[in-house]
């Protein structure tokens, strides 16, 4: 595949540090620099234009202001203005590695699917609450390996921190939905709705820094659970048991405490094993004792944000007769 048809789409809100950071990461790309990238500043009160102009030769870069709208409006305003025929988003917190667009161009080259997602690592540099949260977000213990763990899955769903997309494919969806978070895997099921295929690119990783802060992760994690229930409302063909699970996890964690105060241990020691084969997949994955610990601490956080937010979201959906959108206004852009 030619990499002059591929154009990279990447919005940024208010976050130039990282926008930088980015854009280092594709003057190392190994390969040719023929392609094309569009960043879109999503109304940002702290620009990038003057960061996006320092790279602007090196790299064939279009940069483009609009109002505040959203991360997937702005991946659609960017996609109609690109001169590719496939598009590749990207998150502005993410950092190539030297292979990502080889890795891309070959298996596009190879077995050429309309819609593809990459996994996400925690590079060296993070922090260690990044690369603990990075663990909960990927590991099969937790997450099952849904956001890129080969063979994990039935059918992959690609998410928008690294995600390739057709010209085709974008017009006939019309791209991103209002929704955020979800507005990715939305768009996926709509696209396996009219016959698209997607695939996963395991090689092709991005460096995904995500939130920096316990409270901002709680924040995200509990949209993903609220918004995983609209999308189930959406999409009934896509609704899943195992969705459940962190809920029933968190209310199996509050009952077994509370026996364990009664004086029945039993449940308890069972989710201390689950804990102790976590830290020691964390400690194995991450090399360190501090990462290790900090990974159950994300757990907990990604299990209670979610499962409650899924909980809340389920009751609310099923009690009112209000849309999604009506309910829950937040996690819409208009």
């Amino acid at each position: 595949m030619n990499t002059a048809d591929i154009s990279f789409i990447i919005p940024v809100y208010n976050r130039p540090d990282e926008i930088k950071e980015l854009l280092e990461s594709f003057l190392l790309l190994e390969g040719t620099k023929d392609f094309e990238i569009v960043i879109i500043e999503d109304g940002s009160s702290i620009p990038s234009k003057n960061i996006i102009e320092q790279f602007n030769g090196p790299l064939n870069i279009s940069y483009f202001y609009k109002e505040n709208s959203g991360p997937g409006d702005s991946r659609n305003y960017g996609m109609q203005r690109a001169q590719g025929d496939y598009f590749i988003i990207l998150d502005s917190d993410c950092v190539l590695p030297p292979n990502y667009l080889n890795a891309v161009r070959n298996y596009l080259s190879n077995h050429y699917v309309d819609c593809f997602g990459g996994p996400d690592a925690a590079h060296q540099s993070f922090s260690n609450i990044q690369k603990a949260i990075n663990f909960s977000m990927t590991s099969f213990i937790t997450t099952g390996g849904i956001r890129g763990r080969k063979g994990s899955v039935d059918k992959f769903q690609p998410r928008s921190f690294n995600m390739g997309l057709s010209k085709n494919a974008f017009l006939a969806t019309d791209g991103f939905g209002k929704i955020h978070p979800g507005e990715d895997p939305d768009l996926s099921i709509r696209l396996e709705n009219l016959g698209f295929d997607t695939a996963l690119i395991p090689e092709a990783f991005v460096y995904h820094k995500r939130r920096i802060s316990w409270n901002k992760f709680y924040q995200q994690v509990n949209k993903f659970g609220m918004v995983r229930a609209i999308l189930n409302k959406w999409h009934p063909q896509t609704s899943k048991l195992t969705y459940w699970f962190p809920t029933v996890f968190c209310i199996g964690l509050i009952a077994a405490i509370l026996l364990w105060i009664l004086g029945y241990p039993t449940l308890l020691y069972g989710y201390g094993i689950y804990f102790i084969i976590s830290f020691i997949l964390a400690l194995i994955a991450s090399g360190s004792m501090a990462v290790a610990f900090l990974a159950i601490v994300a757990i907990l956080i990604q299990f209670f944000g979610y499962g409650f937010g899924f909980l809340k979201s389920n009751m609310m959906l099923s009690f009112s007769k209000k849309s999604a959108q009506d309910i829950f206004p937040n996690l819409f852009f208009k």
